[in-house]
């Protein structure tokens, strides 16, 4: 009985070692809001509204996975969003270039 008891303890102990958890994604977390407050800063929701939504949505639903602890998920929305308000600061930048508007 003794035996029995010790041996389950090493399986419950071993299974929760095993048990692998992604980190958090500070830096994703970061990137996807520098670029974002990039973004912002060239005015991306007014000179290309699509990009710039697609970077919003994708940074807000990062943030609830976050949150929530599923760390995997937010990598990949942060990411998503990180190169959304990248395309959306570009594309502002240009077409603000060929409009004559100050940057």
């Amino acid at each position: 009985m003794r035996l029995q008891r010790i041996f389950i303890g090493i399986l419950i102990f071993s299974a929760i070692l095993g048990c692998q958890t992604v980190p958090a994604p500070l830096e994703d977390y970061s990137l996807a809001r520098a670029a974002i407050d990039a973004a912002r800063s060239v005015q991306a929701a007014r000179h290309s509204p699509g990009y710039w939504h697609q970077a919003e949505e994708a940074y807000r639903k990062g943030r609830i996975y976050f949150e929530d602890r599923d760390y995997q998920k937010a990598k990949e929305q942060f990411v998503r969003a990180r190169f959304a308000a990248e395309k959306a600061e570009n594309s502002a930048r240009l077409i603000r270039q060929k409009t004559g508007d100050v940057l």
